[in-house]
């Protein structure tokens, strides 16, 4: 469970943005949607492969 506690005089708008800040990073959403439909070990590691190619592209391209 996520906690923020609300300092004195703070605005709701504040306290709210430090909530979706720290909801993001605990990851929940990015695992509730992985969890939607089931991929096989194979496509997932196919897919890494393929970005971590991608990243290595792009991280050759700045550097020339």
């Amino acid at each position: 469970m996520i906690i923020i506690n609300i300092k004195d005089g703070e605005s709701l708008d504040k306290a709210l943005k430090r909530f979706k800040k720290k909801f993001e990073k605990t990851g929940v959403l990015r695992e509730l949607r992985s969890r939607q439909a089931y991929e096989k070990k194979s496509v997932a590691r196919r897919t890494e492969i393929k970005h971590a190619v991608y990243i290595q592209n792009m991280n050759q391209d700045t550097t020339v």
